[in-house]
């Protein structure tokens, strides 16, 4: 699939962000990765609440093969071919593929640290300068250990 065929697969979905990703295309909605377009399909962000739709019409998740080993990625689902012809019920996946995109990027999101643990940036520069000075100290003594070794040696 090229780049051209997926800005019109998607034109009754909106807007999207096609860039290259791997041996295809990665489709975005504003930084948020929904779909992957690779020489083996198209595939969907899945989660729990959408993956019982892409089993009811047959679908698998993306699956790649190593040198060592087969790799399942379960969070990706191949689209159902019928729906290349359908672009409005597309449009209706590929809204559901965003959510659970979006749903799995809430789930990543770090969580805040307890009150008094967070460090300013002013304490963390006065950290890096310490360590900084502390390993130049070592290094200056460990530089010193070794001319007095290599001194030793050559008497």
């Amino acid at each position: 699939m090229d780049r051209d065929f997926l800005v019109d697969l998607f034109a009754d979905f909106g807007p999207v962000t096609i860039r290259p990703m791997f041996s295809g295309f990665g489709i975005s909605v504003d930084g948020v990765n929904f779909a992957l377009s690779l020489r083996a399909g198209l595939y969907f962000r899945a989660d729990e609440q959408t993956i019982p739709r892409f089993e009811a019409e047959g679908s698998k998740p993306f699956q790649y093969q190593t040198s060592k080993r087969s790799v399942t990625v379960a969070s990706y689902w191949q689209l159902p071919a019928r729906l290349f012809d359908d672009t409005e019920e597309l449009s209706s996946w590929a809204r559901e593929a965003l959510g659970a995109a979006q749903r799995a990027a809430l789930k990543k999101r770090p969580r805040a640290r307890k009150a008094g643990t967070a460090k300013t940036a002013a304490s963390r520069k006065t950290s890096a300068k310490a360590n900084s000075k502390a390993n130049s100290k070592a290094g200056s003594k460990a530089n010193a250990k070794a001319a007095k070794k290599s001194a030793k040696k050559k008497r």
